[in-house]
């Protein structure tokens, strides 16, 4: 389902106005042991990887097919690799995601952190990256995610963090692609405010630089500072500042977020809090109802 103008510009269009949040369903090789441990699903369930991929991928499509689910209340979807080489009742997981939920697709691409250096974990190198979003552009997803991490409030850290998220976003917006740029900032950081201070006047150095065709959104821990981040929801290359839950309990990072009114949840582990496999389904779309009501409310 490779995506035309039209189909672009209308993801675009719910992306930057639409009211909701973007649910991150990316979970990766190295997290998803513990995603699918706190889901009810042990390791003595699969015993290779292609198992666990296709334990987790049952847990996506549980999330996705349920009733609660839907456009009313959620922008987008952030797939892992796999996620979108797989289907959901034969039709690829991000067509099902546009065409049946009136969802986004987007594709985490990032091949996980290179050890701390610097008080950060920059993103390790993506040789394959152009190869990948040609790939993300046939099956039809709309943008893609990166994470890198900081840990401290380093500024040359900080600064080659940013470098290297908007090097590779601008690679991802020639290809078609709207890159979200994340640079977590670590929750437990002994220096999360400082450190989120660095991070935004570096991002905004980089925003600047950029050319006025070139769209990217932004994945951010939930500032200490609430509002820290108007500015930037407000830039004219932004399409939209999302808010990573970071560790934070979902109603925890709910409350957080309601203080940043230009910010808009993309939760991963508070959008499937006290989900379990085991649930009937009546129960499963109770407890995913209950926890998409809330992150919807605070995304507002």
């Amino acid at each position: 389902m490779a995506k035309d103008a039209s189909v672009h510009q209308a993801q675009l269009d719910r992306i930057a106005n639409g009211k909701g949040f973007i649910a991150a369903l990316d979970q990766s090789g190295g997290s998803t042991p513990k995603a699918l441990k706190l889901y009810g699903v042990n390791e003595d369930a699969y015993s290779n990887d292609d198992e666990m991929f296709a334990e987790i991928h049952k847990m996506r499509t549980r999330i996705i097919t349920s009733p609660s689910f839907g456009k009313d209340r959620i922008l987008g979807a952030i797939l892992f690799e796999k996620t979108m080489d797989s289907a959901i009742g034969g039709t690829p997981t991000a067509e099902y995601l546009w065409n049946s939920c009136g969802v986004v697709p987007f594709l985490k691409v990032d091949k996980g952190l290179a050890e701390e250096a610097s008080g950060v974990q920059m993103m390790k190198p993506m040789p394959e990256l152009d190869a990948l979003l040609a790939r993300a552009n046939d099956a039809g997803i709309f943008g893609t995610k990166m994470r890198s991490v900081i840990k401290d409030a380093n500024a040359a850290g900080i600064k080659a963090v940013a470098a290297q998220q908007f090097e590779v976003g601008r690679q991802i917006a020639a290809a078609g692609l709207v890159p979200i740029i994340e640079p977590e900032v670590d929750i437990n950081s002994a220096t999360k405010a400082e450190a989120e201070e660095v991070l935004k006047t570096e991002i905004l150095e980089q925003l600047n630089a950029l050319p006025a065709d070139c769209k990217v959104a932004l994945k951010l821990t939930i500032p200490t500072k609430p509002g820290l981040y108007d500015d930037l929801a407000d830039h004219a290359n932004v399409v939209r500042v999302v808010a990573l839950s970071g560790g934070y309990s979902t109603d925890t990072a709910c409350a957080r977020l309601s203080q940043n009114r230009k910010m808009i949840a993309s939760f991963s582990r508070a959008l499937t809090e006290g989900l379990n496999a085991a649930m009937s389904d009546a129960e499963y779309d109770a407890a995913l109802g209950a926890n998409i009501s809330k992150i919807y409310d605070a995304s507002l």
